[in-house]
């Protein structure tokens, strides 16, 4: 398929249920254009939308799903409880609030943004359990687990940890978590799958995409499906929205997969003073 030609919605693989190629929408933050966004990645074939209270864009997330001719119940819709909300009430509480700014009964899927600050994992696993019970959430996630505070996540919830949503590109492979997620079936979603573009400059990367005549972008996001790891780029523009898309166009052979899985340079964008592999 040339890469003009953007695969329709239905050629995007899922992992039990979550379309694998998502819009991130980290950081954009301006209301018309974080709803024009997200309408034009669902018109462009997106069926999975990511966003978090800390972003401040619920709302318009929600109104750019609405301006979308899709279909609500065809999208999976993400938003996570920041790191201030994590007591049990302050869970309950803003989880509505958040179901409120996005204009929906529920989310495909909630997750704990950072294991820190309020967390409390068998306080806010059971508040996350009552949202379950309740049918406001589809699925529990969580965001920026190591193996330790998973396995502690694992054994208190009584609904299954659906996904850990981590920085995952090809600077930063994660062998150790991928390993710990695939043995307790919980799905890997890559946030800054692009190494926050730091991907461009990587000569394996480039050698790759030159060869497809694709951009550095869709090669590490085919990377990335290629190891059963869903990915949200972040991306605005409609040029961006559309490339990120055409990724799932590209199929990578064992020898370029085995070179990007070669590559030593480790580079973690999002470091944060409270990520649990700083304490």
């Amino acid at each position: 398929m040339a890469t003009n030609e953007l695969p329709v919605s239905d050629d995007c693989p899922t992992a039990d249920e979550m379309p694998m190629l998502g819009l991130g929408t980290w950081k954009n933050s301006d209301p018309e254009a974080c709803a024009e966004s997200v309408a034009t990645a669902l018109e462009t074939g997106y069926r999975h939308i990511d966003t978090a209270q800390a972003y401040g864009n619920e709302a318009a997330v929600g109104n750019g799903i609405e301006q979308a001719a899709v279909d609500r119940e065809d999208v999976f819709l993400a938003t996570k409880i920041w790191i201030d909300n994590l007591a049990y009430d302050d869970v309950l509480e803003t989880a509505e609030a958040s179901l409120d700014r996005l204009g929906v009964d529920s989310v495909d899927l909630l997750y704990v943004h950072w294991p820190s600050r309020t967390y409390d994992a068998e306080d806010t696993l059971a508040a996350f359990n009552e949202l379950y019970d309740q049918g406001k959430i589809d699925r529990i996630g969580v965001s920026n687990f190591e193996p330790e505070q998973l396995a502690e996540a694992i054994e208190l919830s009584d609904a299954p940890i659906f996904a850990n949503q981590v920085e995952i590109h090809p600077l930063l492979q994660q062998e150790e978590l991928r390993e710990v997620c695939a043995d307790h079936d919980i799905e890997l979603v890559a946030y800054s799958p692009l190494a926050r573009g730091e991907v461009f400059d990587i000569p394996e990367i480039e050698s790759i995409a030159d060869d497809h005549g694709v951009s550095p972008a869709q090669i590490s996001l085919a990377w990335l499906r290629h190891h059963g790891i869903t990915a949200i780029p972040k991306a605005t523009g409609g040029d961006h929205i559309r490339d990120n898309w055409a990724s799932l166009s590209v199929s990578l052979s064992d020898a370029e997969i085995d070179t990007i899985d070669s590559i030593e340079t480790t580079d973690r964008r999002v470091d944060p003073d409270f990520g649990p592999w700083n304490n």
